[in-house]
This record gives C-alpha cells, structure tokens and sequence, in this order.
C-alpha cells in the first residue's frame, strides 16, 4: 500500500495529531493511522466524515481509491 501523502499533509497543516483528528471525526486513531499509511480503505461514511473535516475533495485525500485512471495504451493483436 502507498502512504496517503495528501491525507497526512492536511493533518500536519492543521497542526492535529492523529488522535485529534480521530476524536474531531468520530474514529479511532489507530484508524487514521491506518488510513494515512494506506494499509485500509475508508468506509463510504468515514471517507465522507474526513472531506468534510478537511473541506478537501475525495480524489485529492485518496487519490489511490477514488482517482480514475484511464489506461491508454493497448495491445494490438
């Protein structure tokens, strides 16, 4: 799993620590770490608890899950 950058850069400039910002959402902070670190996704709920407590879009917070990426290229047979 890749560390959520973003996620973390928004904690830091808030000057939270996880557990802050655990207790501010209504999760625990061995989640938030979790979620920075990427080793587990957020439920639809908590994604949503985390773009509004941050006012930041989903695709920025969890590019990994919620950013389409188109594949282009293809095989020609």
């Amino acid at each position: 799993m890749e560390k959520r950058n973003n996620l973390v850069n928004e904690r830091n400039k808030l000057n939270l620590t996880q557990k802050e910002v655990a207790e501010k959402i209504g999760i625990s902070e061995v989640m938030v770490r979790k979620l920075e670190a990427g080793n587990r996704n957020p439920s639809s709920e908590t994604a949503k608890k985390i773009a509004i407590f941050y006012e930041k879009e989903l695709d920025y917070l969890f590019p990994d899950i919620f950013l389409i990426n188109f594949d282009t290229k293809h095989t020609k047979s």
